[in-house]
């Protein structure tokens, strides 16, 4: 009986230790801060960036390595992968985990991304930096700007290029989800850390270097992306996984083991794709026409500049429509809403014609009544002076013929 239980007690820690074994149950009905080991975690939609769980994710803490994401797309974005690298004494220098690079050593660009971030090499780290921008100091400075302006991260600052502890070298679960997200958009960068194996053949060292990422092998759909470990930051890592059209990203900091960052990632993404699911919402180039509410304007044409994306929960019905203030908005059948912003296409300026301006109707009866009104005055001051003329003459008259009457008495 004794052996019984001793060996179902062997049996159950190796099932523990096993990764992607006995966890994948976990996070299928329910997520809580409780069940991640890590001090700080987060799971987002790797299309959309809607955040689908999170554990303190603004906490500064320390990266280790998963630095390297951060210093590999910029590596990929900012140099020529064909340049000729030249290791320095300082690059062959660098403490922890190397890819054994040789001072003086001529390598490819290309080639030290690979050991960047496949094999964590601290050395090729270095390197990079001295070739892009002539030492770690100044390759961080131009690390981080390029950081808040092209990612939008606000919460990181980063003091070198491999993640070696500095106690002002620091992050957040949020800001390296953003940062995973930004470089995953990347054909290149995800290429890198999606290879599980690749040859080596340095001055120094002649081997088949592998992934550190285990989880490539043992989650389905894992498409990448970084581990990484100091004594101070502990065990961080950024897996990403996609199933069908929905890519996940998941980050935990400061886990007590390798074997925990496996459990909380795996546990995040199974919540993740158990609950929800990346739908398209509208093409790129459609076009929305709403009508204006006021008769002498145009209508407003709106559009998609590309693919829009939701995530939405798993098997929901949805319905897209524009809104007037230029929102697409999405519904869905159990009472799911999602605000996405379109573009706003200028409407050529139309410049109506001015209208005619219409003379007004002068009535003329007024006018024709002040004239009738004013010959008959004349008229009548007429009829007056010729009677008055008249009368006068006629007492003349009358008095001439009275003198002359008068007259003929006289001599008579």
């Amino acid at each position: 009986m004794r052996l019984l239980l001793l060996c179902l007690f062997l049996l159950a820690n190796l099932l523990a230790f096993v990764p992607g074994q006995a966890v994948h149950a976990q996070g299928d009905d329910q997520m809580t801060p409780e069940m991640i080991d890590g001090q700080s975690a987060i799971l987002i939609d790797g299309t959309t960036g809607t955040v689908l769980f999170e554990k303190d994710p603004d906490v500064p803490m320390y990266p280790a390595s998963i630095t390297k994401i951060a210093t590999g797309i910029y590596a990929i974005e900012n140099g020529n992968p064909d340049d000729i690298v030249t290791v320095s004494k300082r690059a062959r220098g660098e403490e922890g985990t190397r890819v054994y690079l040789a001072e003086g050593e001529q390598v490819t660009l290309r080639k030290l991304e690979y050991g960047l971030l496949m094999n964590s090499g601290n050395d090729a780290a270095t390197a990079i930096a001295e070739h892009l921008e002539r030492s770690n100091e100044a390759f961080a400075e131009k690390l981080n700007a390029f950081l808040k302006e092209k990612v939008g991260v606000t919460k990181t600052h980063f003091t070198n290029p491999h993640g070696l502890h500095d106690p002002d070298h620091y992050t957040t679960a949020s800001d390296m989800a953003k940062i995973a997200r930004y470089a995953m958009k990347n054909p290149t960068f995800r290429e890198i850390v999606a290879t599980k194996t690749l040859p080596w053949d340095g001055k120094e060292w002649k081997t088949t270097i592998v992934n550190h990422n285990r989880l490539l092998w043992d989650y389905e759909g894992a498409t990448g992306i970084k581990n990484g470990f100091t004594d101070e930051a502990m065990h961080t890592l950024v897996i990403s996984a996609k199933r069908g059209d929905t890519e996940l990203i998941a980050v935990t900091l400061k886990a007590s083991s390798k074997q925990a960052t496996y459990h909380d990632t795996m546990s995040m993404l199974d919540y993740g794709f158990a609950h929800y699911e990346t739908k398209k919402v509208a093409d790129a180039g459609q076009t929305y026409t709403m009508k204006s509410v006021l008769p002498d304007q145009q209508p407003q044409i709106f559009y998609t500049d590309e693919p829009l994306f939701v995530t939405a929960p798993k098997g929901e019905t949805l319905e897209a429509e524009a809104a007037i203030n230029g929102d697409l908005i999405v519904r869905g059948d159990s009472g799911f809403t999602a605000t996405l912003p379109l573009k706003q296409k200028q409407q050529p300026v139309v410049h109506a014609a001015p209208k005619p301006v219409q003379q007004k109707k002068v009535s003329l009866l007024p006018h024709y009544l002040l004239f009738s009104t004013w010959l008959l005055l004349n008229l009548l001051l007429v009829a007056y002076t010729y009677l008055r003329v008249k009368r006068r003459q006629k007492e003349r008259l009358s008095m001439q013929a009275r003198l002359h009457q008068m007259h003929r008495r006289a001599n008579s």
